[in-house]
């Protein structure tokens, strides 16, 4: 299954998401890929790898000049791969300007991987633009994070505009497979009345699993580190279990905490 992070908004947890929930999948023993389609490469980095020493990153992949197979790099979790970004998946976008079915060059390198990955998700720009497009295009589900702040549904529906045009022109098999509420701060009414309308406004479609603010998921990118790494007891850590669970209980597959 390929879910790709996506959401225009900057900030929101998209990446902390992307790194915490692959390690959680892989923790799972479910054999997961995440990629890093983001040219600030944050998940990269939350990795530990150093994007300036790579020789080859997904930029060549989606160029053509390296294979999938060439990229791939393990990461220190068991079960869990990563394709790196780079900087220079800036200029991305606007070589695929002329490529042929440009909005498919993902789909197309992401070809027999299912049968090596159980999971792949892929950590989107915080934009809605080709490379963003190539995700969704390439997905069988998108999972959108939302902060739990005012301006939490600003811009949502544009990002349910984009999904529904590409569900229509290029990915009829595209779903949402729930929005995630993040940074949830229990001392904060606000955070709670984000909730409640987020809850009222899209019903099923929201996750039971809320990722609250949490200091040790904000410590540990710098140490290069997912929070299962870092911190196993932190409720950050817990959380991201709590979501990858609820991912696979809705699967069929019943996983137990217990067993980890």
């Amino acid at each position: 299954m390929v879910i790709a992070l996506a959401n225009q908004k900057g900030g929101v947890g998209k990446t902390t998401t992307a790194v915490n929930l692959s390690a959680s999948m892989a923790v799972a023993e479910q054999r997961t890929l995440i990629i890093d389609l983001d040219p600030q490469c944050n998940t990269t980095s939350g990795f530990g790898i150093n994007y300036n020493g790579l020789y080859a990153h997904i930029y060549h992949v989606l160029i053509g000049t390296k294979q999938m197979k060439e990229i791939i790099r393990k990461t220190q979790v068991p079960f869990l791969d990563i394709a790196p970004a780079h900087p220079d998946l800036i200029g991305a976008e606007v070589e695929l300007l002329d490529a042929e079915e440009r909005e498919f060059v993902l789909r197309k390198v992401l070809e027999g991987l299912s049968e090596t990955y159980t999971y792949i998700f892929i950590d989107c720009p915080p934009s809605l633009g080709l490379l963003t497009i190539n995700a969704l295009a390439a997905s069988d589900s998108v999972i959108i994070p939302l902060q739990c702040e005012y301006f939490a549904l600003e811009g949502l529906a544009g990002l349910q505009r984009t999904i529904t045009i590409i569900k229509k022109r290029l990915n009829p098999d595209l779903n949402i497979m729930g929005i995630l509420l993040t940074m949830f701060d229990k001392r904060n009414n606000l955070s709670f009345r984000v909730w409640e309308e987020v809850n009222k406004c899209f019903n099923e479609g929201v996750f039971k699993t809320v990722i609250p603010r949490n200091v040790k998921l904000s410590e540990s990118p710098s140490y290069g580190k997912p929070v299962l790494l870092y911190d196993i007891s932190s409720k950050g850590a817990e959380s991201y279990l709590d979501l990858a669970f609820e991912i696979l209980d809705t699967k069929g597959d019943k996983w137990s905490k217990k067993t980890l």
